[in-house]
């Protein structure tokens, strides 16, 4: 979950919603892949957070009996390796797009678990087999990673709350094209714009459910997971415009 302190309390917007905003701004790109591909893209960057894990003991809470957010919460080797198996479900380039993107994430814990590691190194040898089998070059397939990656980035800024006042700039990721984009609100209530803009269209908005708790601290999950049932959802929504 990604967990946003409001003036209502808790603001709630599950992994998986997250990834379904990355999914709307990869939409906004111009294509620059064989339309099977470019689907596939599509589908990785809207299932990346898929598989997430039964709440089970303090999964979802802090020790003050808080939600907590994802960034509380260390690794899952049994969510990774799940999503694995449902991405091969949809075929090598799915795969190799969702592998790419968990050694991004989980390659600088190497070290610390026997288990991890061998989960890399498997990572490692499936990406060269899926890219032979493919025929495509490492360099094609990082360029569609990094825009996945990017989109990524950018959901999280909105999700997360992260976009800078007055005006100022934060970076999102470096694009397939290698050039590096920004972020920033010009004005306080105005659209947000991205900087070179890269998308085909010169406006449009996007959105996210989110999940309003009122009630601050939880005794535990069962607690909390009942909350989330029964608290009310809001859309939250971002014009962003070329400027």
């Amino acid at each position: 979950m990604i967990v946003n302190h409001v003036p209502a309390g808790w603001q709630i917007i599950y992994q998986q919603a997250h990834a379904l905003l990355a999914a709307q701004v990869l939409h906004q790109w111009p294509a620059f892949l064989p339309n099977d591909q470019w689907v596939g893209l599509l589908a990785a960057a809207a299932q990346h957070d898929d598989e997430q894990a039964d709440w089970d003991g303090h999964y979802g809470l802090t020790p003050a009996g808080a939600p907590a957010n994802f960034t509380m919460k260390s690794f899952s080797l049994e969510q990774a390796t799940k999503l694995m198996k449902a991405a091969r479900f949809q075929g090598r380039w799915r795969s190799l797009l969702t592998s790419l993107h968990l050694s991004t994430l989980y390659e600088g814990l190497r070290g610390q678990q026997a288990e991890l590691d061998t989960f890399l190194d498997e990572q490692a040898t499936q990406q060269k087999h899926w890219l032979r089998d493919l025929r495509l070059k490492k360099s094609e397939a990082q360029r569609a990673y990094a825009l996945l990656h990017w989109c990524d980035r950018l959901s999280l800024i909105l999700c997360r709350q992260e976009i800078p006042e007055m005006g100022r700039n934060l970076e999102i990721y470096t694009g397939p094209d290698g050039q590096r984009h920004e972020v920033q609100r010009p004005q306080a209530e105005g659209p947000i714009t991205v900087h070179p803009w890269p998308f085909q269209e010169t406006q449009f908005t996007v959105s996210v459910e989110a999940t309003v708790l009122h009630q601050l601290h939880f005794q535990d999950d069962a607690e909390l997971a009942g909350a989330l049932r029964e608290a009310p959802i809001e859309t939250l929504r971002w014009e962003l415009a070329k400027i």
